[in-house]
């Protein structure tokens, strides 16, 4: 992961989803389809699609110009621990 080079999508996440982790992946190398991890107590309790709903909604001005596409992984603290487990 360049952290440098993608850090103004961790700064717009958090800016919106205060107690973010976020991860972010180049999945072409050309740095505009990224994968997204954000990890929040924030989306405990809300439905998926609401989930990836407040992401896109934060990165849409980035959408229209600096990323071209971006796929959407969301997990609670707990649920992401879950993963981690196994």
């Amino acid at each position: 992961m360049m952290k440098n080079e993608f850090q103004f999508v961790e700064e717009i996440i958090k800016s919106g989803i205060s107690d973010a982790d976020v991860f972010i992946e180049d999945m072409t190398g050309t740095k505009d389809h990224l994968m997204i991890t954000v990890v929040s107590d924030q989306f405990k309790n809300k439905l998926l699609f609401d989930q990836h709903q407040l992401v896109m909604s934060l990165l849409k001005e980035e959408l229209k110009n600096r990323i071209h596409a971006v796929k959407i992984n969301t997990y609670s603290r707990e649920k992401f621990a879950q993963t981690k487990k196994g």
